[in-house]
């Protein structure tokens, strides 16, 4: 965790901005019976993190019996330093409102929830969850969803190639990232396991983003993180039109343009302006003449 905090720090100097987050994990990271220990290793993590970092933690199930303690000390301790609390296991809308509860209680109302979907039952409610309001990410438990089908899915479904390929695999995470786009959430595509090996990395990153429309995406390794903000970051060539079809946008009074012999409206415009987002949520260098719009 510490080694995560510092990496994220150096790219963050590096880039100008913070471009990924370190999510600090209780549900796997804390040895059994030692739960209590590492949500206060948690808070002090992320008290004493500088004031760019962007630090989420991963809690347990709300059926596992430290969940209430995790949120108390962790959401309750630390809230004001978290970007958010990311919800494991989350099988129904049900699930959801427990969490918000607790939250609540902890005095962490404005602390926004991530949740994991990593079930064929939770796919099927998609939708339902991604409505709920303190909802803003879905992320997809690949490896849980294949092994929840007993075999049925062979071990290749949660390889790098597989994953894409495998009919079950891929229905579920278009129906999470229909979810998402349907209720104005953020779908965030499931981990990588190659992690040596760039090029798969970058690839798999690359289909998320163009094929399946996941905006985000989880590394599990440093070496997984500048692949996949390559993937995801927008060419030059989409930075330069998106600046400069959003300025004139900006002269014209949000009115109607004509550029290179094609109409630009509002709907162009909103297109546009999030290419220019996600080129400074990934590092890219922008433009002189739109620079002055993101910065901190």
């Amino acid at each position: 965790m510490r080694k995560s905090l510092q990496l994220q720090a150096e790219m963050t100097q590096e880039f100008g901005a913070c471009v990924f987050d370190v999510t600090l994990d209780c549900e796997d990271g804390a040895p059994v019976g030692g739960e209590a220990d590492h949500a206060a290793l948690v808070v002090a993590l992320a008290t004493t993190a500088g004031d760019r970092a962007r630090i989420a933690v991963r809690v347990h199930a709300v059926d596992h019996p430290a969940f209430e303690q995790d949120i108390a000390t962790i959401a309750g301790k630390a809230g004001q330093r978290l970007c958010h609390i990311m919800l494991p296991k989350v099988e129904t809308v049900a699930d959801v409102d427990r969490a918000a509860k607790a939250l609540d209680a902890a005095h962490a109302k404005d602390l926004p929830l991530h949740v994991l979907i990593e079930s064929p039952a939770s796919v099927h409610r998609a939708f339902e969850i991604a409505a709920h309001p303190r909802v803003q990410t879905i992320s997809f438990g690949l490896m849980d969803f294949v092994s929840a089908h007993g075999g049925a899915i062979a071990s290749e479904g949660m390889g790098a190639d597989g994953q894409f390929t495998h009919p079950l695999v891929l229905r579920a995470k278009l129906e999470i990232s229909s979810a998402c786009h349907a209720h104005g959430k953020v779908p965030s595509h499931c981990v990588v396991t190659e992690f040596k090996r760039p090029d798969v990395m970058r690839s798999a990153a690359r289909r998320a983003s163009c094929e399946l429309g996941y905006t985000r995406m989880w590394s599990i390794h440093p070496d997984q993180i500048r692949p996949i903000l390559e993937a995801f970051a927008p060419s030059e060539r989409e930075i330069d039109t998106a600046s400069k079809i959003t300025s004139a946008a900006v002269r014209a009074s949000w009115a109607p343009i004509s550029h290179d012999g094609k109409l630009e409206d509002r709907a162009s415009y909103r297109y546009y302006w999030q290419v220019l987002e996600r080129a400074h949520r990934t590092g890219r260098k922008l433009p002189e003449e739109v620079q002055g719009w993101f910065q901190s």
